[in-house]
């Protein structure tokens, strides 16, 4: 799985789930990731686990995001 727009409060994640998922940081002013931000219903930016294959699992946009809700949605996902 990939939590893109990794930022410092995301950043334990890997270490949390070694080898079992991958954060990735996304630049949310290029165009492409404009698209896919508004694609995701985002306003700016958010959160998304995805499958290895791309396929949205999870998301939570903007200043919604919980920690809780990632570690609940990775813990069931990871299952």
């Amino acid at each position: 799985m990939v939590c893109a727009k990794l930022k410092p409060a995301v950043s334990g994640l890997e270490k949390e789930y070694a080898g079992r998922v991958k954060g990735q940081n996304v630049d949310a002013t290029t165009a492409e990731s404009k698209k896919v931000i508004q694609s995701l219903g985002f306003d700016s930016h958010g959160l998304v686990i995805r499958s290895a294959e791309g396929k949205v699992l999870w998301k939570q946009k903007d200043h919604e995001v919980k920690m809780d809700d990632v570690h609940k949605a990775l813990k069931e996902l990871l299952k």
